[in-house]
Order: C-alpha cells, then sequence, then structure tokens
C-alpha cells in the first residue's frame, strides 16, 4: 500500500513540474510591447487599434502608459539614453531632429521599402515632411492639426456682433474685440496667446509677412520688422483689456477661460474642439484666423516613432502599422480628437463634430505654415519664452526681447551648421 501511495504521490509531483515547466515556457513565449504617449484623450482610439493588432497576434501583451506632456519628455529621454524605454511612442516636431540625430529613434524607410501595405503618399504632405529627415521618414504619421479661431456664440449675440468669418483681420480682432470685452461680467473679448507659441505668435508672424526660422534653418525671424509688428499687435489687446495679460494668462489657462464663458474668443488648435463642444454645446462655433497681411496658420501633427533598440523591430514596425493604418486613421477621426493624418479620412473627422465647420482646420493642412523646428528646436524655444514673457511681464521692451531672441537664436542656429 505505501508503494502504491509513493508512486502516485511521485507521479502527481511529476505532473507538477510538468505543469509548472510548461507555463514557465509560456510565459517566455510570451511577447510585451510598450506604447507611450501624454495625451488620455486619445485613449479610445489607441485602445481600439491596440486591440485589432492583439487579434492578430495574441501571444503580444501591449502596455500603454500617459504620461504628462510636462514630464513626458525628461522621462522619455531617461529611459531611451539608457538602453531602454517604450517600444513604440508618440513623437513631435519640436524634439523630432533631436531623436533622429541621437538615434534614439529608428529610420523607417527599410520597413516602407519591404512593405507594399505602407504608402506614404496617403498622408498629408505637411506631417510626413515634418518626420523626415534627408527624405527618409523616422516616424509614421498619426494625426495633424492646424489653429483656428474659436468664439462664444451666446457673447457674441449678447453683445450684438456679427460672427467671424474668412473675411475677417487683425482690425476685425480689435473692433470686435472691444465691443465683446465686458469688465463687469469678468467677459475679455480675445486671447492674445503669449505664454503659447502655436496657437498664438507663431501664426502672427507668418501673418505679418515674416517667418519663425527660414527655410533653410539658418536665420531667426524674431528681430525683424514683421515680428515687431505681430507683438505690438498683442501688447496692444493686453494694454486695453480686450485680452487677460500675460500674468493673468500664466496664472490661469485662457482655455479655462473660455469653457467658463468668460473669453469671446481663442484661438486654439483643433484637438481643442472636442473638449470646447463637450463644455459648451452649440454656443461654440469656428472660423479661420484673421489674416494680416496675408493668411496663415502653423500646422503640426504627431507621428508614431519606434525604439532604436526594440528587442523586435518586424513585430513593433506590425504595432506601428496597425496605430497609424486606415483603420488607426478612422478610429482617430470618429472619436473628434483630431484630424487624421491620412488625406481620404477626413471626412470622417468632419462628421464627429457635426456642429462646427471643421473645413476651416482641414483647408489649412494645404496651406498652413510648417510647424517651425530645427535640429536644436528646444534651445532656441528656451530663449523664446523667457525672453517674451520678460517683455510681457513689463521687465523688458519688445524690441530689447526680440534683438536678444534673434542674436541668440542666430548663435545656435549656427552652431547646428557646424554639426
Amino acid at each position: 500500500m505505501k508503494k502504491i501511495v509513493s508512486w502516485i504521490v511521485l507521479t502527481l509531483m511529476i505532473i507538477s513540474l510538468v505543469a509548472c515547466s510548461s507555463n514557465s515556457s509560456s510565459g517566455k513565449d510570451k511577447k510585451t510591447l510598450e506604447v507611450a504617449l501624454w495625451d488620455e484623450n486619445a485613449g479610445d482610439a489607441v485602445d481600439a487599434s491596440i486591440e485589432a493588432f492583439k487579434k492578430e497576434h495574441p501571444d503580444v501583451e501591449v502596455n500603454v502608459t500617459y504620461t504628462p506632456f510636462a514630464e513626458y519628455w525628461t522621462k522619455l529621454k531617461t529611459s531611451l539614453g539608457g538602453g531602454s524605454g517604450p517600444d513604440v511612442f508618440w513623437m513631435n516636431g519640436p524634439n523630432f531632429y533631436q531623436y533622429s540625430t541621437q538615434g534614439l529613434i529608428k529610420n523607417l524607410e527599410s520597413f516602407i521599402t519591404e512593405d507594399a501595405s505602407f504608402n506614404k503618399d496617403t498622408y498629408f504632405p505637411a506631417v510626413v515632411d515634418l518626420y523626415s529627415l534627408e527624405g527618409e521618414l523616422y516616424a509614421a504619421p498619426y494625426f495633424v492639426d492646424a489653429v483656428g479661431l474659436f468664439y462664444n456664440k451666446e457673447i457674441f449675440d449678447e453683445a450684438g456682433v456679427e460672427y467671424p468669418d474668412e473675411s475677417w483681420t487683425w482690425e476685425d480682432i480689435k473692433t470686435a474685440g472691444e465691443k465683446l470685452t465686458n469688465p463687469d461680467k469678468g467677459i475679455y473679448g480675445y486671447a492674445a496667446h503669449t505664454v503659447s507659441s502655436q496657437p498664438g505668435y507663431y501664426n502672427l508672424m507668418h501673418q505679418a509677412g515674416g517667418f519663425v526660422i527660414s527655410d533653410d534653418k539658418t536665420t531667426s525671424g524674431f528681430n525683424t520688422p514683421e515680428a515687431k509688428e505681430a507683438f505690438t499687435f498683442l501688447k496692444d489687446l493686453q494694454d486695453k483689456g480686450i485680452s487677460p495679460s500675460t500674468q493673468s494668462q500664466i496664472e490661469t489657462e485662457v482655455d479655462q477661460l473660455f469653457i467658463s464663458n468668460k473669453l469671446a474668443m481663442i484661438p486654439a488648435i483643433n484637438v481643442k474642439a472636442s473638449t470646447y463642444t463637450e463644455e459648451l454645446g452649440d454656443s461654440v462655433g469656428v472660423a479661420p484666423l484673421p489674416a494680416g497681411k496675408q493668411e496663415a496658420t502653423i500646422v503640426h501633427g504627431i507621428g508614431w516613432a519606434m525604439n532604436e533598440k526594440t528587442k523586435d523591430e518586424d513585430l513593433t514596425w506590425e504595432l506601428v502599422k496597425y496605430l497609424s493604418n486606415e483603420d488607426g486613421n478612422r478610429v482617430i477621426a470618429e472619436t473628434g480628437f483630431s484630424i487624421p493624418a491620412i488625406k481620404s479620412m477626413s471626412d470622417v473627422w468632419k462628421e464627429s463634430l457635426p456642429s462646427l465647420d471643421l473645413q476651416v482646420f482641414i483647408d489649412a493642412q494645404e496651406s498652413g505654415a510648417a510647424y517651425p523646428v530645427s535640429k536644436r528646436t528646444a534651445e532656441w524655444q528656451d530663449v523664446e519664452t523667457k525672453e517674451i514673457q520678460a517683455a510681457f511681464l513689463g521687465q523688458q521692451t519688445i524690441d530689447e526681447a526680440l534683438e536678444k531672441i534673434g542674436t541668440e537664436m542666430n548663435a545656435i542656429l549656427e552652431e547646428e551648421q557646424k554639426e
């Protein structure tokens, strides 16, 4: 009897060991990909693309990490520099040159050449150019954005002011802004951005006939008459009380004023459209940015980059494709988050928020000015932010600020040419 019991115990032990061995082996076979981005509002679209990927790759686990934008780049650079980091992650224009030239992200051209399902021509050219280095793509386009003039219809109606349209100029902003401003109710007519560049002064510099950085990346556009005209316009709006002051913008985001019915007009990127509509409903409208000497709006976009040291580059490329292909673009469009990078998906996005004329932003993709970048964008943008805020906080004149930015930015650009 003891022999039988011993035999049974031994048999159970063997079965248990085999099972453990099998589970261990299964665990080793399980692959994991890490994805990183900063905006949880894109979560539904990202999750949908990942679920589609996992149907084709059921043995692959995909983890998504959201990190606030203020911390995102520091965390990402540290992890990639240490040889780890996410396999796939969001890339933006200001950081692209740094990551691509320092060998932190993969050149995607070899994958694209061998993969007939990926066609760069299907995407808006501006975002393809933004993430290309010497004609080779380093981040798969995901969505694009542009700047438009959002406005509160209720405030306009109460003031008896006609809604903005494509005929508006800077003068219309001043004229209408004065009528819309109501200090007794704490209502401002317009947000003259001096804390945020993309929705603010970058557009105005181009509208004045100037530029932020020259096409050949060698010259700053800040120490020019056109830049002075743009910043003088902003200062005039703040001095007249039409816009919140720079100090107020630092203390309270102008977005909060707009969704609280305390701001009549705000230039903003189209990613804000769904949030504004959610908060204000049908009372929010949108029009093209009013023109200065010419029409202009800054266009930008987000791409999916691949870690240079990802362990399984072919599998990672498959995930990149699912996130950026037609289906991936369709879900980002259907959620209303932003304009899909694939041109043919634009109409899907327009239908996601039927109360707004979203064609404004799509048209901008064909005629807008590309977001200004160079190899060391972050360095000259730090100078830019510091000096502009110092001027608008009364610590120096606008002329002094623009001259400092131009001089320091040109020095940085000159160093870039030597690299």
